[in-house]
């Protein structure tokens, strides 16, 4: 997730971990620093291998190492757990800084999959396909969700990561409500085969009206990376649209692909935003969908501004991560009156133009553990890289962290099942894991990713017309593909 506010990092609520705050964007604060963290200047235990990852995983550091060995990972092996920023760029950045360096520690790095490739394109991170036990890197290929380990791969399809953990958003709705309107999402598996966005606002509409709710769908759409990665992603996929048509070419090659952000389908999912925020009467909406059901004020929010009406029982649906199904799902606010379901979908993927584009669309979130090339330990991080491969240790995190498993039939197991509250939900996240759809992360999607968010922006908010919008962004986008072809 993407953009949450200082006031709200690290809380915890009913095992919500400070985890779910890891990927805000543009925050100031830090958790324990890892500029510092890696030694110099005397000798490395050979049998402890240095993991720079999260606060999270350094506070269950003990768990982590109890499932390691568990998992078969040699009792003499110890993981230290370095605690990195909560600030995904302030720990790119660090990254940046010892892999240039040629340092030898940290041995292990936890990599955002939003920008992973950019280490990889410079080949900063090592190549596992060459490197990794074979069955390792078969099992990554063959067994994980898809979507992950194309952010782990280069352009020529070596892998340089292995996911840990995936993150994918939903429709989180308040079933009781709707149950009580006269909708059956159960009968009708709203849960893993979604709903159209036509239905999405009919129901959210009459749900909101019956009860006199403030507010009836909450998502976020402020001008930051989440608009661009994340919520605008979502809406055009789901339409048929696409950054650079085919989803072949979500990672390139840069100025030899079309820009298709001005095509119909983008189009019509921002009219629907605009419907959704406007109403149907206004101009450049959609005809036949109900309007009015979100406020203005989703161009300011992110995720957690976007959760709390949600939480505080003022919305119908609500689009966010899984940390807020644990929030949402606790016993003291919805329980099991909590559903979710997939994204809706604008059309299906037979419907759909470019490849990987229709249906119920989910922007990828997650995070990879990546090799530092430099590090004298290589054999020893591979124990470690198998034993974290191990279902055991992968449902484990699961479970003390609240971290998904990478992989669909992990979800599928009873013990996921088992885990309290989002448990309950691994069938609509296994969906929603199938559909994923990852930003287009090349060198030059920060220059993009800001250009989007500005122009979705002002399209949203009806300061320029759809179609001038994107029109706009293509010419940008255009520009920069060119400029750095």
């Amino acid at each position: 997730m993407v953009g949450v506010s200082e006031r709200d990092r690290g809380r915890r609520r009913d095992g919500v971990s400070r985890r779910t705050f890891v990927k805000a964007v543009g925050a100031s604060g830090t958790a324990a620093g890892l500029a510092g963290c890696t030694s110099q200047g005397k000798p490395a235990d050979p049998n402890t291998i240095k993991f720079a990852a999260d606060s999270d995983a350094a506070d269950a550091q003990g768990e982590i190492n109890d499932a390691l060995h568990n998992a078969g990972l040699s009792e003499d092996i110890h993981v230290e757990v370095l605690a990195g920023s909560s600030n995904t760029d302030v720990r790119q950045s660090q990254y940046q800084r010892w892999l240039s360096a040629n340092l030898e520690e940290p041995d292990m790095l936890l990599m955002d999959s939003g920008w992973a490739l950019t280490f990889i394109a410079r080949r900063q991170v090592l190549n596992l396909s060459e490197n990794l036990p074979q069955d390792l890197v078969k099992k990554v290929e063959n067994d994980y969700f898809q979507a992950s380990v194309q952010t782990a791969k280069s352009t020529s399809g070596d892998l340089y990561g292995v996911p840990l953990f995936p993150d994918f958003p939903t429709m989180q709705y308040r079933k009781d409500l709707v149950k009580e309107a006269g909708y059956k999402p159960d009968e009708e598996n709203w849960g893993t085969e979604s709903i159209s966005w036509k239905k999405f606002s009919e129901v959210t509409d009459k749900v909101k009206k019956q009860n006199d709710m403030q507010y009836g769908f909450t998502f976020q759409a402020d001008i930051y990376e989440g608009l661009s990665c994340c919520d605008f992603n979502e809406f055009m996929t789901s339409w048929g649209g696409a950054y650079f048509g085919s989803h072949d070419n979500l990672f390139g090659p840069i100025g030899k692909r079309p820009v298709t952000v001005a095509e119909e389908p983008v189009i019509k999912s921002i009219k629907m935003i605009r419907t959704f925020i406007h109403g149907s009467s206004a101009p450049g909406t959609l005809q036949g969908y109900k309007g009015g059901i979100s406020p203005t004020a989703v161009l300011s929010w992110s995720e957690e501004t976007s959760r709390a009406p949600f939480t505080n029982g003022h919305a119908v649906m609500h689009r966010n991560w899984p940390y807020s199904i644990v929030i949402n799902g606790a016993d003291d606010v919805f329980g099991k009156d909590l559903g979710v379901m997939p994204i809706p979908y604008g059309v299906k993927p037979d419907q759909a133009k470019y490849k990987g584009t229709g249906g119920p669309a989910a922007a990828l979130g997650g995070w990879h553990v990546t090799v530092n090339p430099n590090s004298p330990k290589r054999e020893t991080v591979f124990e470690v890289i198998r034993a974290m491969m191990q279902p055991s240790f992968k449902l484990k995190l699961f479970e003390v962290i609240g971290w998904l498993p990478p992989e669909p039939e992990l979800l599928k197991s009873k013990k996921a099942k088992e885990v309290p509250v989002i448990g309950r939900y691994v069938d609509e996240l296994r969906v929603a894991g199938q559909n994923a759809v990852p930003r287009p992360v090349t060198a030059v999607w920060p220059q993009e990713s800001g250009k989007i968010a500005q122009q979705v922006h002002a399209a949203y908010a009806n300061e320029a017309s759809p179609e001038s919008a994107m029109s706009t962004l293509k010419s940008q986008l255009t520009e920069i593909e060119n400029y750095n072809k």
